[in-house]
C-alpha cells in the first residue's frame, strides 16, 4: 500500500510530531510505502510582512497547499492520505485536493483544535467548554483564547466557521481517529459523525522493558506550563509532611517562576533537571517510584504515560481527559482532582508510603502496556483503519 501522509509541524516539537514519525517508520518497517507532505512552522520566522499578515487567510485555505498537494497527488498516486496536523500553513485545502484525486482520507485528531481555538479546552486556568459546538467560536475570539491574543484567535475561529460551514470535516474525510473514548464524545458533540470516529491510542515504537525494584523518587516529565499542572504539583510538594524526592523533567513558561519558588521554600527534595533526550527520560523512569501527571486540561494521550506503563510504574493522574481514561484508578495509578494540589499531596504520600501496593500498579501499568500499547498492535489496528477507509471509496 502507498500512504500520503500529511503534517504541519510546530516549533516545538511535540506529542504529535513524535507520534507521526513512529506511524511512518512502522509502515515503511512493514513494507508499505510512504510519502510525506510536510510543512514547518519555522518557515514563518523567515516570512515577510506582508506573508504574515497573509497567513491568516491562508490558515482558512492555502492555494500553494492545495497547488502542491495536487500535483504530489498526480506524481505518485497514493492509495489513502492520513493527516495529523494541516495548522497553520497546510490548511483545509489540503483536503479537497485529495478528494478531487479520488483520494480517501484518514484524519487523526491529536488534540481539540477542530472544536476549540486553543485546542486544549482551557481558559484562564480552568476548563472552558463555550465554543464546543457553537457555529462561530466567538467566546474564544473575545477572550483572546490563541495566544492571548484576539486577532490570532480570530483568524483560528475564521477557518473553523468557514470549514463548518462548508461541511469540510463531514463531506472531506473519511475516517477520524480519536485517541480515547473520552475525545471521541467530544468530537461527536462538536458535530463529527460519530460513525466515522474510530479510537486508536497511541503506542510506544519500542520496549523499554520493566523496571527492577521500587524506585527511589517521584518523576515529573512535560511541559513546565500551567495547563500542564506545574503550579499544582510545585503547591502539592509543599504541603507534604515528609519529604519525597521529585524530579523535575521539561522546560516551559514556568521554568524560571519554579525555580524561585523552589529556592524561595526551601523545597530541597525537588530537583530540575530540565528538557532531556527520551533514552535519560526511560533511565529515569527506570528508578521511578511513581508518574504524576496533574494536568488541569485535557490531555489527549501523553505519551510519558506509556513509557511509563511500559517501564511498569504507576500513574498519579488529573482524573479527567485522556489522562484519566488511559490511567485506571486504584489499578494502574491513581486519580486526583484537576487542580487539587492537597489531593494530589495525599495521594502523593499515601503511593510513597505504601509502596507494596504501588509496586502492583506497577506491574498492572506493565500488564496494560503489553495488553493494548505495543507497535504490533497499533500497526493491526492502523491497518483495519485503511482498510475500512479504502473500502468505503470502492
Amino acid at each position: 500500500m502507498k500512504i500520503l501522509v500529511v503534517h504541519n509541524s510546530y516549533q516545538q516539537r511535540g506529542g504529535e510530531d513524535a507520534v507521526r514519525e513512529a506511524e511512518v517508520a512502522l509502515l515503511r518497517g512493514a513494507g508499505h510505502e510512504v510519502v510525506e507532505f510536510l510543512r514547518h512552522n519555522d518557515e514563518i520566522r523567515g516570512y515577510s510582512f506582508g506573508q504574515k499578515l497573509g497567513l491568516a487567510c491562508r490558515t482558512t485555505w492555502s492555494r500553494q497547499s492545495y497547488r502542491d498537494l495536487r500535483d504530489l497527488l498526480l506524481w505518485e498516486t497514493p492509495d489513502l492520505a492520513h493527516f495529523h496536523n494541516t495548522f497553520p500553513l497546510i490548511s483545509p485545502s489540503a483536503y479537497y485536493a485529495c478528494a478531487d484525486a479520488g483520494v480517501p482520507v484518514v484524519q487523526t485528531l491529536h488534540n481539540y483544535r477542530l472544536l476549540c481555538p486553543s485546542a486544549n479546552f482551557l481558559r484562564d486556568g480552568r476548563v472552558c467548554e463555550e465554543c464546543l459546538g457553537r457555529s462561530v467560536p466567538w467566546p474564544g475570539v473575545w477572550h483572546g483564547c490563541y495566544r492571548d491574543s484576539m486577532a490570532a484567535t480570530a483568524s483560528i475561529a475564521a477557518m473553523l466557521a468557514v470549514h463548518r460551514s462548508l461541511h469540510t470535516w463531514q463531506v472531506k474525510v473519511d475516517l477520524f481517529i480519536a485517541l480515547t473514548e473520552f475525545a471521541r464524545q467530544k468530537y461527536i458533540a462538536g458535530g463529527l459523525p460519530a460513525e466515522r470516529i474510530v479510537v486508536k491510542p497511541n503506542f510506544l515504537p519500542s520496549d523499554p522493558c520493566p523496571k527492577l525494584g521500587l524506585g527511589d523518587y517521584a518523576l515529573y516529565v512535560g511541559r513546565l506550563s500551567e495547563e500542564k499542572g506545574a503550579r499544582v504539583l510545585l503547591d502539592a510538594w509543599g504541603r507534604l509532611r515528609a519529604a519525597i524526592p521529585l524530579l523535575l523533567v521539561g522546560d516551559g513558561p514556568l521554568a524560571n517562576e519554579i525555580a524561585e519558588h523552589i529556592a524561595r521554600r526551601g523545597l530541597t527534595s525537588i530537583s530540575m533537571l530540565g528538557r532531556l533526550a527520551n533514552g535519560e527520560v526511560l533511565r529515569l523512569l527506570h528508578g521511578a517510584r511513581f508518574l504524576l501527571v496533574p494536568s488541569v486540561c485535557f490531555e489527549g494521550f501523553p505519551m510519558t504515560i506509556l513509557e511509563a506503563f511500559a517501564c511498569g510504574v504507576p500513574v498519579i493522574a488529573a482524573g479527567h481527559g485522556g489522562a484519566g481514561e488511559v490511567v485506571r484508578d486504584g489499578v494502574t495509578g491513581m486519580h486526583v482532582p484537576p487542580g487539587d494540589s492537597a489531593a494530589l499531596a495525599l495521594k502523593a504520600e499515601w503511593a510513597w508510603q505504601h509502596s507494596d501496593l504501588t509496586g502492583e500498579m506497577g506491574r498492572a501499568a506493565r500488564a496494560e502496556f503489553e495488553d493494548k500499547y505495543t507497535a504490533a498492535q497499533s500497526y493491526r489496528r492502523l491497518l483495519k483503519i485503511y482498510e475500512r477507509a479504502l473500502a468505503g471509496k470502492n
